[in-house]
């Protein structure tokens, strides 16, 4: 396995991005990836320690070496995709498919669900396969 080199001036931005908290769960589970390979852990290790796949920390060690640092933990748009939510996005959907139903429904639907968020501030192009795969997504967090 290849050991990415991180310069001390990128350790000491990859520390403070991470201490922050800031940037969606992603762009941290990058910077998560960077400093362990910085810090001489295999592959298998950082899948374990983050609860991510192989073959993601392969990716973003790949992506790191192509592109460099900002770019391996800048958060891209693909083309046809609802706008970027984050980790306190997916939590108000989770939390809203976990709470009683609305008036006069047995339970949340996919439909429902899609209409609440598009009443949020920023969710106008979500759409029901976003939600879909955010609760499929906890279901196998969360159990």
């Amino acid at each position: 396995m290849e050991k990415i080199k991180l310069a001390e001036k990128e350790v000491g931005y990859l520390n403070n991005f991470v201490k922050k908290g800031r940037k969606s769960a992603r762009e941290l589970t990058r910077a998560h990836v960077l400093l362990l390979v910085n810090d001489g852990k295999k592959e298998i290790e950082i899948k374990d320690m983050l609860h991510i796949s192989r073959a993601t920390v392969s990716n973003i060690k790949k992506r790191y070496r192509k592109e460099g640092l900002q770019s391996a933990l800048a958060e891209k748009q693909r083309s046809g995709q609802p706008k970027k939510y984050v980790a306190m996005h997916e939590a108000e959907i989770i939390a809203q498919a976990c709470t009683e139903s609305p008036d006069g429904c047995k339970r949340w639907t996919l439909e429902l669900l899609t209409e609440e968020m598009r009443k949020k501030n920023g969710f106008g192009t979500i759409n029901k396969e976003s939600i879909r795969l955010i609760l499929k997504k906890a279901k196998l967090n969360l159990g």
